[in-house]
């Protein structure tokens, strides 16, 4: 099976992380690695100037604290909290730490996702590991 995967989430009330949870567990090694990822979108310049750096970094610690009580849910599980484009720095991430498995959840597609592109999809798109995709 695989022995390092990860495991990207979007930490909000709606999504439960339990399943994709479970099936990390039932794909994985008895010796696997797992890392659970949350990706902070990227603030553009213009918006963040108008902000104190004192609540971008409150917001932050939050959102650090949140993942990691939520990978507390998976033993073993570490929390890494990255900045960037969904997408791109979930695959960036992968790449640098020779993930062998991606799991991620993905809701029921809608039409602005045939223009715009899921962060699912894009990965199941262009990921260089296997990925499986939870709903």
């Amino acid at each position: 099976m695989y022995k390092n995967i990860l495991i990207p989430l979007l930490l909000a009330p709606e999504h439960d992380a339990a399943p994709s949870f479970a099936a990390a567990t039932a794909l994985g090694d008895p010796d696997a690695t797992y890392t659970v990822l949350h990706v902070l979108e990227t603030i553009p310049s213009y918006a963040a100037v108008e902000i104190p750096g004192d609540v971008i970094a409150a917001r932050r610690q939050a959102v650090a604290h949140d993942l990691t009580e939520c990978a507390k849910g998976l033993p073993g599980a570490k929390a890494q909290l990255i900045s960037g484009h969904s997408g791109r720095a979930i695959l960036d991430f992968a790449d640098a730490n020779d993930i062998d498995c991606i799991i991620i959840a993905s809701h029921q597609p809608g039409l602005e996702d045939y223009f715009l592109g899921s962060t699912a999809s894009r990965i199941v798109r262009h990921a260089k590991c296997a990925v499986h995709v939870m709903r």
